[in-house]
């Protein structure tokens, strides 16, 4: 899922991010578009609200931000991003202008997915997929999975394909199991998320309710990329006992349809709205980077796969390099577990 390449950008970029806080750069920006969706989801009430999007003049100018780079990936989403009125001349300009960028997809429209992705060439496809049929039918209120398959058969071949499942109170380890073995079936990638609150969606969200959660985790994910921890470790989250910094709000950004953007995609705390300043006076501004400091020192309070994947990731590599006391001389205390002395290694070597 991701080279040295990578793993050595993001740790000198997070470094550049905390010497230089007023000149940060984004790794990561996920534009939702449109609020246009087709879908009944339980797990997102999107398709509740008024129709809203973000105008592909109002793509170009957060584009020309100085904090947006090369490096950066884009994502497309909404709601349903190939609904949105301009959607194929906003791909077009990102196939020409900025081509790391990602689409993200329900597969509800297959035919316009598969064009889409067939003309305008996005580096990743992300579909969801959160079970088998009769889950999907429940938890997406409607009758989508033949749809999903179909861009998943025509264009596993074509793009980098990862299947999106999130584990939520509508459908259970069964259906994480079921999404793995159609990831395997079709070779192509699977990432894992967890249900949380995400204030853009209209969700309110209880903690998954499991006994003995980490042994029910399906033994598949293991044939997965970057899954297993960050699902293991929700259970010491839910629990009270893990509390790492969140780092990941210093180097990625959401923009919402109506123009808002968040500190993060948990928290309804916005640092500003793109129709009003720019992008980098918004994120790179004294407020702004008080509310970040502020923030990622103190706050614990989601398990979003956007945020704490980031996270988990920094410091499991910083482990490998340093011993978990000098760490915390820069870093702050941390823990992964209720015994705070205990490393990322010993807790996974344990299971």
């Amino acid at each position: 899922m991701y080279s040295i390449y990578d793993y050595a950008y993001n740790g000198l970029l997070y470094l550049n991010n905390i010497v230089r806080p007023r000149h940060k750069q984004l790794s990561q920006l996920m534009i939702y578009s449109t609020t246009a969706c087709q879908s009944r989801c339980k797990h997102c009430n999107i398709w509740q609200k008024p129709a809203e999007q973000l105008s592909l003049d109002d793509i170009k100018r957060i584009m020309q931000s100085r904090c947006v780079t090369k490096r950066t990936t884009v994502g497309l989403e909404g709601g349903e991003f190939v609904l949105h009125p301009q959607a194929t001349e906003i791909m077009a300009w990102f196939r020409e202008h900025h081509p790391n960028y990602t689409l993200l997809s329900n597969g509800l429209a297959p035919r316009r997915v598969i064009d889409a992705v067939r003309r305008y060439q996005p580096r990743h496809l992300y579909v969801s997929l959160d079970g088998d049929r009769d889950t999907y039918q429940r938890m997406r209120g409607c009758n989508g999975y033949d749809k999903v398959i179909q861009v998943v058969e025509t264009l596993k071949n074509e793009v980098p394909l990862s299947l999106m499942f999130c584990l939520s109170p509508w459908n259970s380890f069964d259906d994480m199991d079921f999404v793995i073995d159609v990831a395997k079936r079709y070779e192509v990638d699977v990432r894992i998320g967890i249900y949380g609150t995400m204030a853009f969606f209209n969700t309110t969200s209880e903690l998954l309710k499991a006994s003995n959660f980490v042994k029910q985790i399906p033994a598949s994910i293991h044939q997965t990329q970057e899954n297993f921890d960050f699902v293991a470790l929700y259970d010491q989250w839910r629990n009270g006992h893990l509390r790492l910094r969140c780092q990941s709000i210093m180097s990625s950004l959401v923009v919402h349809s109506n123009g808002d953007v968040p500190l993060c995609q948990n928290l309804d705390t916005v640092l500003g709205n793109i129709h009003q300043q720019s992008l980098d006076v918004i994120f790179n501004s004294r407020r702004s980077c008080r509310t970040q400091c502020q923030y990622s020192k103190d706050c614990n309070g989601c398990w979003i796969n956007f945020h704490r994947k980031y996270d988990i990731i920094l410091l499991r590599n910083i482990e490998r390099l340093l011993p978990k006391q000098l760490i915390e001389k820069f870093y702050g205390p941390y823990q992964w577990t209720q015994d705070p002395r205990t490393t990322y290694r010993q807790y996974f070597r344990n299971l």
